[in-house]
């Protein structure tokens, strides 16, 4: 791990301030004219560029550090991207449809949470095409923040904490990995993709760009589709990461509004459940692993005590 023994000038906000401002445009173009940076590439990219743009008084060879230590973070992440795509054909197990809904209609009482909410919220029968209501926004949002602010968080930690931001990204790495782990030995098809293929007697339709079609970004999820492993569903990374964020900020915020994360997980499930993501069984799962992340490295990191990284 590098350290940075050598003072760099301060970046005043005289110089911070513009460039931050043309970040954000830059960012906002390229959602609109491309889409949400979620692959490892682009989210290398942008996150070393707001580095770069965060300390831009500091001088062209200082901006390296974030490439050695992040490089080998970007191979897992590639490793687990790609890996995560073909997870169900590493072992010759079968793709389990059944055992999810029947968990999910008991917790709905005859009725899977999926359909309950669709039904409630988006209309009867409910389609793709059906107009977005202001909360599918909401949700939608909550859902593609998935992919950028677990790295988020670890960009800003970099540039104020070192070892926080180590701490932080052992545990983004091992529930990345541990879930990949479990889809590899237990494939499971989500809501939408057994209703399609039959095993559901309720229609249920994937929602998840719903609420961005007005702004004309809908169709981010089928290109993220490209990518994925459609019976990738147990657990949900989704619920487990968003988790994962706030009992990381729980466990290092002192104020009593640090409670309020909670409801980042909340939501997230609620937007997962509704958009035939995932069945709710999968999202406790998802939660439980993530309590089991931060348990685990926790432990780890007493038994294994380290020298502070120099910043």
């Amino acid at each position: 791990m590098t350290t940075r023994t050598e003072q760099l000038p301060r970046t005043t906000w005289q110089w911070r301030g513009p460039a931050l401002a043309a970040y954000a445009i830059a960012l906002g173009v390229w959602i609109v004219l491309i889409g949400v940076p979620t692959d490892p590439y682009q989210m290398f990219g942008w996150l070393w560029l707001a580095t770069i743009v965060w300390n831009i008084q500091a001088p062209p060879r200082s901006h390296l550090a974030f490439v050695r230590d992040w490089w080998l973070i970007f191979v897992g992440l590639v490793l687990y991207l790609y890996s995560r795509g073909m997870s169900d054909n590493l072992l010759p197990v079968s793709v389990h449809w059944t055992f999810p809904i029947r968990v999910d209609e008991w917790i709905g009482r005859g009725e899977i949470p999926t359909a309950r909410l669709q039904d409630a919220w988006c209309a009867a029968p409910c389609t793709s095409s059906t107009d977005p209501r202001w909360y599918d926004a909401v949700l939608t949002t909550v859902y593609f923040s998935h992919f950028v602010t677990g790295l988020t968080i670890a960009v800003v930690l970099w540039l104020r904490n070192r070892e926080a931001w180590i701490r932080w990204m052992r545990r983004y790495l091992v529930i990345n990995f541990s879930a990949l782990v479990i889809y590899i030995v237990y494939p499971m098809a989500p809501p939408w993709l057994a209703s399609k293929e039959g095993y559901l007697p309720e229609h249920v339709p994937r929602l998840t760009g719903r609420g961005w079609d007005d702004l004309g970004l809908g169709g981010f999820h089928i290109l993220l589709a490209k990518v994925g492993n459609p019976v990738a569903a147990m657990p949900s990374l989704h619920g487990g990461l968003s988790m994962l964020v706030a009992l990381y900020a729980i466990s290092r915020l002192r104020s009593p509004w640090r409670w309020l994360m909670v409801l980042y997980p909340l939501l997230m499930g609620i937007a997962l459940v509704y958009a035939g993501e995932h069945y709710v069984i999968d999202i406790l799962a998802g939660w439980a692993l993530a309590a089991v992340v931060m348990i685990g490295c926790s432990w780890w990191e007493r038994a294994h005590p380290r020298t502070p990284v120099e910043t």
